[in-house]
């Protein structure tokens, strides 16, 4: 892919759009990148952004309206008794996969299918990179509230490589366990042939390239297999698997867990992938509260560095480092998210979500700064050096030794 260049000839990395434009009812720009569902991803993959309209609004923020306004939820739910009354057991066998931390989305989509639909849910952890004390209390925690689990622990010197890799090459150094936790569910729902898979709010919740949201929006076969089972097509951190296997020592035992199904693994095993929040209402806020009264989830006793909640995405000790990069490419920390998400769930306005955006947003994460590093087994130097080359001159100027995005949120 070749690169691109604004009016004024500033040089536009990742494929973005040259025009920065901020949404008019939440604080999201159309810089942010919708997940991709390919495996093959490299620095100069082309990203694919928010879909925003001619009225200058978000499709996240049009999806919001539609939940508020013309969606027949009693309509949906009925679609969810009847997809779970043709996969209940009667006998208490696991009916349904759910993939999950044990955060606030987890507990409550297992806590809700077990307990008012009468689902039998085996839930499946793909662990994080460096538990935190909170992440491992409540995972502990929804366990003990009633769910077996299995927790799926990747080798840590495999895990750490492919992190150092991701992040060196991609800026992107939850690409490891993204992937590992793409394939996690669906691994262990195909080993105990349980075709139906849960996940929690819908992909639409964050914006997509269009609001056809239909049952099946959750199943895309591209997201789980690979075109191709040949391992100079398939990358990992950046790097193809034949030369992690080649240059770094790895062999493909080690990078299983990471890699995608073929055709003949997946076969003829009768998938049904589901978002709980297509058939139930999501809200975020309110799914924390579901699992603080049912699940024994806790909030940390102070905010998140780089934004000002408290009880999403705290599992992990790198979780900080994803959005920190993110907001070194793209311009959109985690602030931005998290006050987005809350202005579409009317938890507060955009003035307010502007104003949290300005404070926080460009905060760095330096709580775990140094496990981190020791993580990834990189020095000081590298990780800013490589942080800085990311910065799209587009979004980022340099002013008297210090980084400004050159376009801000407005109120």
């Amino acid at each position: 892919m070749s690169d691109t260049m604004t009016k004024d000839g500033l040089l536009v990395k990742y494929g973005l759009p040259a025009e920065v434009k901020f949404c008019k009812k939440c604080v999201l720009s159309n810089q942010r990148p919708q997940p991709k569902p390919e495996i093959k991803y490299t620095p100069n993959t082309p990203q694919e952004t928010t879909f925003f309209d001619e009225e200058g609004v978000c499709s996240a923020c049009r999806y919001a309206e539609m939940k508020d306004s013309s969606i027949d939820w009693g309509k949906r739910e009925k679609g969810l008794i009847d997809l779970l009354d043709r996969y209940r057991s009667g006998d208490g066998r696991y009916d349904c996969v759910v993939p999950g931390s044990g955060g606030k989305d987890s507990g409550f989509a297992s806590h809700i299918l077990k307990n008012k639909y009468g689902m039998h849910p085996l839930t499946v952890t793909w662990a994080p990179h460096i538990y935190s004390d909170i992440g491992w209390k409540n995972f502990q925690s929804w366990i003990h509230s009633g769910f077996d689990n299995i927790l799926i622990t990747p080798n840590g010197k495999v895990h750490s490589l492919l992190t150092k890799l991701a992040f060196v090459n991609l800026l992107h150094p939850f690409q490891p366990f993204v992937f590992g936790q793409r394939f996690a569910g669906l691994r262990i729902a195909m080993k105990f042939n349980i075709p139906l898979i849960f996940h929690g709010e819908s992909p639409f919740e964050y914006g997509c390239s269009s609001l056809k949201e239909t049952e099946e929006s959750g199943f895309r076969k591209k997201y789980f297999c690979s075109e191709s089972s040949d391992p100079a097509s398939i990358y990992l951190g950046g790097v193809s698997v034949k030369d992690l296997v080649k240059e770094h020592g790895l062999d493909m035992n080690d990078l299983a867990m990471y890699m995608p199904l073929t055709d003949k693994e997946l076969g003829s095993f009768p998938m049904e992938y589901k978002f709980l929040g297509y058939y139930i209402k999501w809200d975020p806020q309110e799914a924390y509260y579901y699992a603080v009264e049912n699940t024994g989830f806790e909030g940390n006793v102070e905010r998140t560095e780089g934004t000002y909640s408290k009880y999403a995405s705290i599992d992990d000790k790198t979780d900080p480092f994803h959005y920190y990069t993110s907001y070194i490419k793209f311009g959109l920390g985690r602030a931005t998210m998290d006050a987005a998400q809350e202005i579409r769930n009317h938890k507060i306005n955009r003035e307010e979500g502007v104003a949290l955006v300005r404070k926080y947003d460009h905060e760095f994460p330096s709580k775990f700064y140094g496990e981190f590093l020791h993580y990834m087994g990189i020095s000081e130097e590298m990780f800013l050096e490589r942080i800085d080359s990311a910065r799209s001159p587009h979004l980022w100027v340099e002013d008297r030794g210090t980084w400004k995005l050159r376009h801000a949120v407005f109120y």
